[in-house]
């Protein structure tokens, strides 16, 4: 089976990798504006579907073939964020974040092609986050460093914003957006044992092969 990955995000790509799973990367080009709801788990779910979806129309029929869309946000008093876009908006969303728990919820879609038949399910996972007690030049100097701007919810745990996150309850593979053992459930679902996506990258090899 040969996954792609409908995502620009290196996170998502890097965690991949590291489980053994080398995927293509085909970006969609979905507006996220048009997703009208307030319900974190709805709208992730949507836009998961939605990216998913718009790779599987450039590349289906193909068989053999699993697709993979995700979206990630972060929940803070029942408003979700996602990226923050600008540092001011990374700077107004720390200061709700400093000393505060989140919830953080990433919407998974599958599709499966194979035997010529295409199946699909979709998913969320969650995972608390909780954030360190920032001083202010902590929180400016963190979105000087231009990573918060760009990623769901402000923050990351494997960059400069890992030492703000003093807690997770749930799976970490979530807060980079991809959750791996949700992954593989749904993947199981539909028919598709996680090692059948185990590969190594274009031009690799084993020593002495």
């Amino acid at each position: 089976m040969r996954l792609i990955l409908a995502s620009a995000s290196p996170a998502r790509l890097d965690t991949l990798r590291r489980a053994g799973v080398h995927p293509t990367v085909v970006v969609s080009d979905v507006d996220e504006s048009l997703v009208g709801t307030d319900d974190i788990h709805e709208l992730v779910g949507e836009l998961a579907r939605r990216k998913a979806e718009a790779v599987a129309a450039e590349v289906l029929p193909a068989d053999g073939v699993v697709i993979v869309g995700c979206d990630t946000m972060l929940e803070i008093d029942g408003i979700p964020y996602g990226k923050p876009g600008t540092p001011e908006n990374a700077v107004e969303l720390w200061r709700r974040l400093s000393e505060a728990t989140g919830l953080l919820v990433t919407g998974h879609h599958v599709i499966v092609s194979s035997g010529g038949q295409v199946h699909s399910t979709n998913r969320s996972a969650e995972t608390l986050v909780h954030f360190a007690d920032l001083s202010e030049e902590e929180i400016q100097a963190y979105v000087a460093t231009g990573e918060p701007e760009a990623v769901a919810g402000g923050f990351t745990i494997d960059g400069f914003g890992g030492p703000f996150i003093t807690g997770l309850e749930g799976d970490p593979h979530n807060v980079v957006g991809i959750s791996l053992p949700l992954l593989r459930m749904m993947l199981a679902d539909l028919g598709v044992t996680w090692h059948d996506l185990w590969n190594e990258p274009e031009g690799s090899h084993h020593p002495g092969l």
